[in-house]
């Protein structure tokens, strides 16, 4: 030892130097990058134990093979030891960084522990609010904006107000336009949220914010979780979040204008769209099943969306995806966009709103590329197509597989850290590390294949068909522009979901039809079955006979109470034969399956001193249904509700 001690003396001293750095520093890389490494999991867990043995060796070796080089004076040995140290140090520590990038990256979208909720007290533009005026609050004691920080808000401002209580936001806000009540709480969120419904599409102008109270909270999406590895077939839903603002926005409120829910089949390399028209008319989970639209349940937060959506296609969630509409735009940009098929020349307004000449985004029909915002304003538009949300739909499909297409061909890091940092920024999901760490394999797998095959991803696209349903809401006393769907249409886009997710066997196609006049179009999973049971609304009766009525209750599982009317009482209409129908009390357009039943008031005779023949309205009949005024039926009938919808009549009226 002493005589090792002697020889090191003699070593030069900057070599000597240079040799301890070199362990230490060789060490310290090591370790950072070991647990690095290990975090890694399920990748390439046998090629990662291997890089590990291999640097523990190296550092085994190295220090007493050059501490020898230095001490035997072999310079040419000394230095080719240490540059490859070096190296190798030097490779770990950028390998370390690159890694603990792309694992910070991936927990920053997932769910926060805590997010910022938020709610405003908001009344009509340019009215004040006087402590004996009422201001309107949801019901629900579990609604964060809607009542929770609603009740600390009036405690912060010592407000003193009377309030009245709501079971639903659309009713609430009827109330407020109608001057029932001076003022409502809502989400931050409200303009987006609700401007989508045509009463209240000007909503962000009718109203001014009297009061704003934020809290940070717990995230109560955090528990949505799923145990699923991304190696086997998953579904996910995508909801886009529509806001002015890029990021987003803390709020559990949100625009539910696109929901897709998507399968994939990592073993087949097959993935099933499906996009939910937003105005579809179906039971919302969160408010005890009764109907709305689908898009009504974001207001309520992620949770209702998902139940919501399981409820209607009976296939859990695994996982889902909010996206800020913004957010397309970075994304798309850092792929180098898109190319798809615009169907019509249109313009649509820009990410930041704004349709003012000079900053519309206007695209011709055809095939063609697209940046950003020109996707964004792909993905967003409907006003122009024919068949308005329903198209938009397909449209962003078609960006969906066109992005799935470009971000698997991305050439190097530079290009896959720009698609990262637009991620981060403007996504949200459920998934934790684990889970989209074990996507590697399969995007191996896509990689491999897309070397001899472009189109190695199979998308089968789907279509719902619909048809009209202008609903009209007791509680809002408004009509709303809804859509019902075909049962069976659903059925096949169910069934292939499941098929993909095998939870269900494949059937085999045994006939196959083809005509030389038509042109080929791809099987699109739904279209053109228009069967099943559909949603009925309740007719406009008067006019009509008792019979009729009577027929068309019967086939709906609904009573029907009929009171006659004779001359000088009131509903009688001299204008109609005796045994017609003159009024209900059920207002046309109700949907059939939220009454038990209806009254209906038909023609007696035109003695006035004859006797009445009316039957007595049943408990149930009086707490469901409010018999509306002959002048206020008049003022609704269903011609007077949408002209311009040639489906209405067909859809109100008894043939």
């Amino acid at each position: 030892m002493n005589v090792l001690r002697k020889k090191l003396k003699k070593v030069n001293q900057f070599k000597k130097w240079l040799f301890y750095l070199s362990v230490v520093g060789y060490l310290i890389a090591l370790v950072i990058f070991i647990i690095n490494l290990l975090s890694l999991n399920g990748i390439e867990t046998f090629l990662r134990i291997i890089i590990i043995i291999v640097l523990i060796i190296w550092f085994l070796i190295y220090p007493l093979w050059n501490l020898i080089n230095l001490i035997l004076n072999k310079k040419k040995t000394y230095i080719f030891c240490l540059l490859i140290t070096l190296i190798i140090t030097g490779i770990t520590l950028g390998a370390t960084y690159y890694i603990h990038y792309g694992i910070e990256t991936i927990s920053d979208i997932s769910e926060k522990e805590y997010i910022t909720y938020t709610t405003n007290l908001i009344v009509l533009k340019g009215n004040q609010l006087t402590n004996s005026d009422e201001i309107g609050m949801i019901k629900d004691k579990k609604d964060i904006e809607g009542n929770i920080l609603a009740q600390e808000l009036i405690k912060k401002e010592k407000l003193t107000n009377k309030i009245k209580y709501y079971d639903d936001y659309y009713e609430m806000l009827s109330a407020l336009y109608n001057g029932d009540i001076k003022a409502i709480f809502v989400s931050s969120n409200y303009a987006i949220l609700f401007s989508a419904e045509e009463a209240f599409a000007n909503i962000a102008d009718d109203t001014e914010v009297l009061y704003e109270f934020s809290k940070e909270m717990p995230n109560e999406d955090i528990n949505i979780a799923s145990n699923k590895k991304l190696n086997e077939p998953f579904s996910i839903l995508i909801m886009g979040v529509d806001s002015e603002k890029e990021g987003l926005n803390a709020n559990a409120a949100f625009n539910g204008d696109t929901l897709m829910l998507i399968t994939f089949n990592p073993n087949t390399l097959n993935a099933t769209m499906f996009s939910i028209p937003r105005d579809t008319y179906v039971p919302i989970a969160c408010r005890n099943n009764a109907y709305n639209k689908i898009n009504s349940s974001a207001a309520y937060g992620t949770n209702c969306v998902l139940n919501t959506v399981q409820n209607l296609t009976d296939i859990k969630i695994d996982y889902y995806v909010k996206i800020n509409f913004k957010g397309v735009v970075d994304l798309v940009n850092a792929v180098g966009g898109v190319e798809v098929e615009v169907g019509k020349d249109f313009c649509e307004q820009d990410s930041n709103r704004n349709h003012e000449k000079g900053h519309e985004i206007c695209l011709k029909k055809g095939k063609q590329t697209l940046n950003g915002e020109q996707a964004l304003a792909f993905s967003r538009h409907r006003k122009t197509l024919p068949r308005g949300d329903i198209d938009r739909a397909q449209n962003q499909q078609l960006v969906v597989e066109a992005l799935a297409q470009k971000m698997l061909k991305l050439k190097n890091y530079n290009d896959f850290k720009k698609v990262l940092e637009s991620i981060t920024k403007n996504i949200a999901t459920n998934m934790n590390k684990n889970s989209i760490l074990s996507l590697y394999d399969v995007l191996k797998a896509m990689l491999n294949k897309s070397i001899n095959d472009k189109e190695f991803i199979t998308i089968q696209k789907t279509y719902l068909e619909y048809y009209s349903l202008p609903v009209y809401l007791k509680s809002s006393k408004m009509y709303t522009s809804a859509i019902g769907y075909y049962p069976d249409s659903l059925k096949d886009i169910i069934n292939a979901m499941k098929i993909n997710l095998e939870l269900e066997k494949k059937e085999m196609i045994k006939t196959f039809s083809y005509s030389i006049n038509e042109e080929y179009e791809g099987n699109i999973i739904g279209k053109n079955k228009r069967s099943g049971s559909t949603l009925e609304l309740v007719p406009d009766f008067t006019g009509k006979s008792l019979s009729t009525a009577t027929s068309w209750a019967s086939r709906n599982g609904i009573k029907i109470n009929s009171v006659t009317v004779n001359a000088g009482e009131q509903y009688f209409n001299s204008n109609f034969a005796t045994g017609l129908i003159t009024n209900q009390n059920v207002h046309v357009g109700v949907l059939a399956k939220e009454v038990s039943s209806i009254t209906v008031y038909v023609n007696g005779t035109n003695n006035k001193n004859a006797n009445n023949n009316k039957v007595e309205e049943t408990d149930d009949n009086k707490e469901t249904d409010k018999t509306e005024s002959s002048e206020d039926n008049e003022t609704k009938k269903p011609g007077n509700i949408d002209p311009d919808n040639p489906d209405l009549d067909d859809l109100l009226n008894i043939n």
